[in-house]
C-alpha cells in the first residue's frame, strides 16, 4: 500500500486512484458539485486554489491544491518539492 502526499500533509492510497484531473472544464465542475451534493467531497486545499481534482474507485472526489503533474511525480516515485507551488496562492 503506498500512499501520495497531496498537500499539506494529506494522503492517499495510490492503488485507490482512477484519474487526477485539471478543475478547469465543466464536466470535472459538475463532478466536484455533484459529489459535493451527496456528500462524497473531500476538499484537502485548506482555502487555497484548487489545482487537481483526484477521483477514486469508491466514487470519493478530493481537491488538492498542488498540481496534477506533481502529484503524478508522486504516484510514480518521483520525488518533488510542491511547496513553491503553493507560494503563488498566499
Amino acid at each position: 500500500m503506498k500512499l501520495i502526499n497531496i498537500g499539506f500533509g494529506n494522503m492517499v492510497f495510490a492503488n485507490r486512484l482512477i484519474a487526477i484531473v485539471s478543475p478547469e472544464s465543466a464536466p470535472i465542475k459538475r463532478i466536484i458539485t455533484e459529489a459535493r451534493e451527496r456528500g462524497s467531497l473531500i476538499d484537502a486545499t485548506y482555502g487555497r486554489r484548487t489545482r487537481a481534482v483526484l477521483i477514486t474507485d469508491s466514487d470519493h472526489v478530493i481537491l488538492s491544491a498542488i498540481q496534477p503533474e506533481t502529484v503524478a511525480h508522486r504516484l510514480n516515485g518521483r520525488a518533488e518539492d510542491a511547496d513553491e507551488e503553493l507560494e503563488d496562492d498566499e
